[in-house]
């Protein structure tokens, strides 16, 4: 079974910097994409960053673009959003996932991770 781990995330204040991690165990065939998202209360869920393994194209979001980076280590199965400079309105609970093939499927899967609250206050 595909799961997907995420840990970095905290209380931080404004202009300071976490950095989360999401790593991915289980069987899997091929990742095609991994991202973040972020959903805060009464919010929809929306995408921060995400890229395409193969050809390594990144986009972000308007609002953290120059401020966040999305990173991976295909070895380790594991992408990382590095944030800098974060503001309140980044404040929310971030979730990683993955478009992968899970080992023995013959179609394309979206994982998701379980969640980390990121708050950024004074």
């Amino acid at each position: 079974q595909v799961q997907l781990v995420e840990s970095g995330g905290g209380l931080v204040q404004p202009g300071g910097s976490l950095r989360l991690s999401c790593a991915a165990s289980g069987r899997i065939s091929k990742i095609y994409s991994v991202a973040w998202y972020r959903q805060a209360p009464g919010k929809q869920r929306d995408l921060v960053a995400n890229t395409v393994t193969s050809s390594g194209d990144t986009n972000y979001a308007d609002s953290v673009k120059g401020r966040f980076t999305i990173s991976t280590d295909n070895v380790k199965n594991t992408w990382y959003l590095q944030m800098n400079s974060l503001k309140p309105e980044d404040t929310a609970v971030y979730y990683c996932n993955a478009l992968l093939q899970p080992y023995g499927w013959g179609t394309t899967t979206s994982y998701w991770g379980q969640g980390t609250q990121v708050t950024v206050s004074s």
